[in-house]
């Protein structure tokens, strides 16, 4: 069967022209002062316009050499660096700009970060003072984070509040603030905020959640911080929240990690951003937040995490491999890092390195079923049906007790299972998925489309496959199955707007196409149905279904059915 399947805080649109990024920025024209400028200009911004920070860096370097006083060059040459993650040379050529004419954004959120990782709080709060300006978020959550660095802590908490108090930025002030309140030693007042008594709740996130739950630990509330994990993350958790219960329910004290002082409440605003921005600015300009974070905080590796999966979207897949890996072994996160370093490595076309990589982790942490989950996948997506179907067997024999989140699981096994012709286990799976999802349209189609091939259970497969089609109408694959079962049930005429309609959906796929020129044939507009085979052959179908095609449009449909001792075409109507 040819059926494929796939397996923070938010703020507004704050960046309009900020949010251009490196790429566009790129297209800034310096005026060469020099014939050897124009070469390596013309080459980084090639660079930079596919995000290639290693290129991007190494020619806007030979540029700037010829004309070191070009504000374009330095601006672009700064946000390669940033790329790169290599912060601390993109620190002189942001002073450069600094005293340049024009202002940059980007610099001041460099100059920032430096003085915030220098602990210069007087320094910073100066800038501030006199104007300097990044964003008005950034602004005013560095100036509290400054103030605390200063031990003017009433100062902070006002700047806190300030922050709090501006169109849209409530929620972010008050975490701001409880981490900062927790950071000086007051987890009653962290509590206070955190748990939404202040102020109302605050949306969860997983640091939020896990700093409420260090917070209740302090306040030695382990049994409320079990309760928080267990609600927020449920009953499939990761290692790093694993381990954390697993304190908590052994009675030891959390220390109030998160945020330890002004540099990593720095870190932290820059992560915040990062996570507020993902999605909805461009990767590239998101990327300099998440590359701050890391600089500010080394070991926060929900920033290299961050910095990995934006690199991985730009398919910059070395930078990210490498940017996973910066993830230590012995850090909590250490396995959703390999899981995407696995991931950006069958990306870049390193698929036996991937599933090397899975499955030492599948050994490593043999009890984590999304390890073996992903494995699965990854053996799937190569064919390697029988490997994946006993990677599916290791991440069932994990569950504790049924979740609807595992339909996904089961559903995937299946589909291992009817590839392998195993279709007894198969159906079992697909129906155990239905169980946990009952309304699920990739498992209905799925299903429902192999009774159609496989001639059984008709009625029921019509049933699954409208259903799917009422919640994805606009889905090719499940319109192609309803018009198929109705073709398979002689009700041609039914069929033909299905299969029409799928086509237009998806007008280059070959089965369906195929598909429908069988329906056109089955109602007698026979010159269609050869012109619709004609097409299928044009988008490569696998060589048996093309061959099959071929020999219908030599002798035609119906004695292509006599030729394989298939029943003949019958209208229902037929009688």
């Amino acid at each position: 069967m040819n059926r494929s399947f796939s397996l923070g805080f938010r703020l507004p649109r704050l960046v309009p022209r900020a949010a251009i990024g490196l790429a566009a920025l790129a297209l800034a024209t310096p005026s060469p002062a020099q014939d050897g400028l124009a070469g390596a200009y013309l080459a980084a911004r090639q660079a930079s316009m596919y995000s290639d920070y290693t290129e991007a860096a190494r020619y806007y370097a030979l540029a700037l050499a010829e004309d070191p006083g070009n504000p374009a060059l330095l601006e672009n040459a700064m946000m390669a660096y940033l790329g790169l993650g290599d912060v601390e040379r993109a620190i002189p050529i942001a002073r450069r700009l600094e005293s340049g004419a024009n202002g940059s954004q980007v610099a001041n959120l460099v100059i920032i970060a430096d003085q915030m990782k220098r602990g210069a709080w007087d320094e910073a709060m100066a800038d501030l003072e006199a104007g300097r300006s990044a964003a008005p978020l950034v602004d005013s959550l560095i100036r509290a984070w400054a103030r605390f660095g200063q031990g003017r802590m009433s100062e902070a908490l006002d700047a806190f509040d300030a922050a709090s108090e501006q169109t849209g930025l409530k929620a972010f002030g008050l975490y701001h603030k409880a981490l900062a309140l927790a950071a000086a030693g007051d987890f009653e007042g962290a509590d206070h905020i955190l748990s939404g008594e202040a102020e109302g709740p605050l949306r969860a996130t997983r640091r939020g959640v896990i700093a409420h739950a260090e917070v209740l630990s302090q306040l030695e509330r382990h049994a409320d911080a079990i309760e928080l994990i267990d609600s927020a993350f449920g009953l499939e958790v990761d290692p790093g929240i694993s381990d954390l219960r697993a304190r908590l329910a052994a009675g030891k004290a959390l220390p109030f990690d998160v945020v330890e002082d002004a540099t990593q409440g720095a870190a932290e605003v820059f992560y915040t951003v990062a996570g507020a921005l993902n999605g909805d600015a461009m990767d590239s300009y998101t990327l300099i937040y998440a590359r701050l974070a890391e600089y500010l905080a080394p070991g926060n590796s929900d920033a290299v995490l961050l910095s990995a999966s934006l690199l991985e979207s730009q398919e910059r897949y070395a930078l990210a491999i490498d940017t996973y890996a910066r993830v230590p072994r012995d850090d909590p996160a250490f396995y959703a890092a390999e899981i995407g370093r696995a991931e950006a490595m069958r990306k870049a076309g390193d698929v036996d390195g991937s599933i090397a990589v899975l499955q030492a982790l599948s050994r490593d942490f043999a009890d984590v079923a999304i390890i073996h989950v992903t494995l699965g996948d990854t053996l799937r997506g190569q064919e390697r049906h029988d490997e994946a179907r006993q990677a599916y067997d290791r991440a069932i024999a994990l569950f504790d007790a049924p979740a609807r989140a595992q339909w996904i699981v089961y559903y995937a096994r299946g589909v291992a299972h009817e590839r392998l012709g195993l279709w007894d286990k198969a159906e079992a799976d697909f129906r155990q998925a239905l169980e946990l999802e009952p309304d699920q349209p990739q498992v209905l189609n799925y299903l429902g489309y192999s009774f159609v091939e496989l001639k059984t259970n008709l009625d029921e497969a019509l049933d699954m496959i409208e259903r799917a089609v009422a919640a994805r109408p606009d889905d090719g694959y499940i319109t192609d199955s309803l018009g198929w079962v109705l073709y398979r049930l002689g009700r041609y005429d039914e069929a033909v707007p299905h299969m029409e309609k799928a086509a237009a959906l998806m007008p280059i796929d070959p089965i369906v196409n195929d598909h429908l020129g069988d329906v056109y044939w089955a109602v007698g507009r026979k010159n269609e149905a050869r012109f619709q085979w004609h097409r299928a052959l044009s988008f490569d179908p696998e060589e048996k279904e093309a061959d099959r095609i071929r020999r219908k449009l030599e002798i035609g449909l119906d004695r292509v059915l006599q030729e394989e001792g298939a029943p003949p075409l019958q209208s229902a109507n037929d009688g």
